[in-house]
């Protein structure tokens, strides 16, 4: 898979359990790190492990390679390293202290709101 089809990969399954405020960046000219950022939150602790979890199981379908997950078990902000496409899952307040969005705003956003259920 190429690293936008990873990306729908990413949000749908986020979508499919109810993640909010699902951001892409396109940071592939700003970092030789990855291609996108995907930022997102869940309510509880409970439901950011379940969107974890949904990402991981459906990349494992895909056959994409998981270089790592970190900070599952706290569920405050789930980092989850796809190769080119890295997912960052937060609280909300997490999120907000964090500021990835402000911290890479030189980046564009990317369209997924074809993938995102109204």
């Amino acid at each position: 898979m190429d690293s936008k089809q990873v990306l729908e990969m990413v949000v749908k399954a986020a979508d499919g359990r109810r993640a909010e405020d699902i951001v892409a960046l396109k940071v592939d000219q700003l970092s030789p790190m990855a291609d996108y950022f995907v930022v997102m939150t869940g309510g509880s602790n409970r439901q950011v492990q379940a969107i974890v979890n949904a990402i991981v199981e459906k990349a494992h379908e895909e056959g994409v390679n998981i270089g790592s997950v970190e900070g599952k078990r706290e569920a405050r902000w789930v980092l989850i390293d796809l190769g080119d496409v890295v997912v960052h899952v937060f609280r909300d307040e997490t999120r907000h202290f964090y500021n990835l969005e402000k911290l890479w705003s030189a980046a564009p956003l990317a369209k997924i709101d074809q993938w995102v259920k109204d």
